[in-house]
């Protein structure tokens, strides 16, 4: 056991800060030119904004006059309203470069390390945990090839850490997907022209951060109690205005199916909501986002969440493993398994999660269980190719699985159904869960596999149970003199483990014709009478203290 890592407690999950809800907008040739040109011309007042943010280096941050000098000018350009909403965006995305080009530079350096220790390590030899090194490369032209990415690594390493120093980030506006396959038009399907198209709508800009306080809680993009949209038009475009004050009013109405009651309630007492305008090029539909901040609600204490009972779940390429446990950790009904397929494009793989998802939350509603345990699973480094370069079926499986996006989104649908998500250690949870039970579980007509038990082994670990069923003996004698042999039961409850009484009678059907005669001359050898219609039931078997 000296070998194990020791494993992390489980914790439940905070809810979700933020909502977001999304409808289409059904407009017309008219509001489409219009949201169009506003949307282009915004985005070029953005590109450039963001281009000025990234030279002023990470000083800029905590620098309030250089802030203010950028909306300035931005201010005279398009509106006061609008070039918040600029500023804003600039600065969120530079932060988030910031912390991705971090995030980068510690993956460099991991790299980096690993190959020069698997380097340094004869070839062909064996890993030794013990003494803390690494296997070697298995041949010649692999060690090579290696010694040449390591090289490539660090040269990248140094491009990294100059940017880094220099407070300069790199950002694709339109994204860097998109841009690369502008280079390879035959290999997408596309035509120039189709290209450019998707481009010019990535590259709008049309959003606005909310305000308390003001009408409907945005003033930049209003959308009222009735549905109807209006859009704050810059300065250089005003001659486009249908209404009052340099307004455009669209055709198309909002109506938000999804949350609309608590949508309705923010903008009815002038709450901030932040929306967003974008166009889908593919399908061609104009669609409207609006998202707000909520109070983040108490998270509940661990042992409150687990009342109810839990849900353990193993997550796979492929399907969730679900089973569920009382608060004993015993198994109880039989194993779930919800299904769902990862290839295909981005849409269809969030839809497969989301449907998978919502049958997991519908299950776990209808056994009553108010809580789900997960692992706590970040293959951030567990993708590398060192670890392993020469698996690649298990390499590509573990680069499938989203868990930050199955996370999030359990989170944010579990919190609507008021259930609870806990975060446990994976540490040889399918391991244990194959070796304890995989077995005991198996029947002839049930087959259970290695992910059912590990789905087993993860609730048990959510309800501070160990994993195993049972505990070793006492070591000085094989007996109760040194306190209860298992940890299933309570040495006072009684009758859990002792053997079944004998029951006089005969045990089969096939009973000879005399075997009446036979048990009237019978004395009974029992202390009490047992007779045929009393039949001796033996409790329920609690697997667990």
């Amino acid at each position: 056991m000296g070998g194990l890592r020791e494993v992390a407690a489980s914790f439940v999950v905070p809810g979700p800060a933020g909502v977001a809800v999304r409808d289409r907008l059904r407009v017309s040739e008219a509001d489409a030119a219009v949201l169009a040109e506003v949307g282009v011309f915004l985005g070029s007042l953005a590109a450039g904004d963001l281009a000025e943010r990234s030279r002023q280096g990470p000083g800029h941050g905590h620098d309030a006059a250089s802030w203010a000098v950028r909306k300035r000018s931005l201010t005279g350009r398009s509106s006061a309203r609008w070039a918040g909403s600029i500023t804003k965006a600039s600065h969120d995305q530079w932060g988030l470069a910031r912390r991705g080009q971090a995030a980068h530079l510690a993956w460099l350096r991991r790299q980096i390390t690993s190959i020069e220790a698997r380097l340094a390590r004869p070839l062909g030899a064996k890993a030794d945990k013990r003494d803390g090194l690494v296997r070697g490369y298995a041949t010649r032209g692999e060690w090579h090839a290696k010694s040449r990415r390591l090289q490539t690594l660090k040269d990248r390493l140094a491009v990294v850490e100059a940017d880094r120093a220099a407070g300069r980030v790199r950002v694709v506006r339109g994204g860097k997907r998109l841009a690369n396959t502008r280079h390879h038009l035959a290999a997408a399907g596309l035509d120039e022209q189709a290209w450019r198209e998707r481009w010019r709508a990535e590259r709008m800009f049309l959003a606005a951060d909310g305000e308390s306080g003001k009408r409907f809680g945005n003033e930049t993009i209003r959308v009222t109690d009735t549905g109807r949209l209006s859009v704050k038009l810059p300065a250089p475009l005003a001659h486009l205005a249908n209404a009052p004050h340099g307004r455009y009013v669209l055709d198309a109405t909002v109506a938000f199916r999804h949350r609309r009651q608590e949508w309705l309630d923010r903008i009815t007492v002038n709450r901030a909501v932040a929306y967003r305008i974008h166009h889908d090029v593919v399908r061609g539909r104009w669609y409207i986002t609006a998202s707000w901040q909520r109070a983040v609600a108490p998270v509940l204490p661990l042992q409150a969440a687990l009342a109810r009972g839990v849900v353990g779940v193993d997550m796979n390429d492929d399907h969730l493993a679900a089973w569920q446990l009382d608060g004993h950790g015993n198994p109880v009904g039989e194993p779930q398994r919800f299904l769902y397929d990862l290839t295909g494009s981005t849409q269809h793989r969030d839809a497969q999660i989301r449907h998978a998802l919502t049958r997991l939350l519908h299950h776990a509603r209808r056994c009553g269980a108010g809580a789900i345990a997960i692992e706590d699973l970040d293959f951030s480094d567990g993708t590398s190719r060192e670890k392993h370069g020469r698996n690649k079926r298990f390499q590509r499986l573990i680069s499938r699985l989203p868990t930050a996006k199955l996370r999030a989104r359990l989170v944010s649908m579990a919190a609507e159904q008021d259930i609870a998500v806990i975060a446990v250690d994976p540490a040889y949870t399918s391991r244990w869960g194959a070796q304890h039970w995989q077995q005991p579980l198996t029947t002839k007509t049930r087959k259970i596999s290695r992910h059912d038990a590990a789905s087993i082994a993860i609730g048990r670990r959510a309800l501070g149970h160990p994993i195993r069923r049972r505990t070793t003996p006492p070591p000085s004698h094989q007996s109760d003199g040194a306190g209860h042999r298992t940890v299933q039961a309570r040495p006072e409850l009684r009758r859990r483990e002792e053997p079944r009484p004998r029951i006089p009678g005969p045990r089969t059907r096939s009973v000879s014709p005399d075997t009446e005669r036979k048990r009237a001359t019978r004395t009974s050898n029992t202390v009490q009478d047992v007779r045929s219609d009393q039949i001796w039931v033996q409790d329920p078997l609690l697997l667990t203290d």
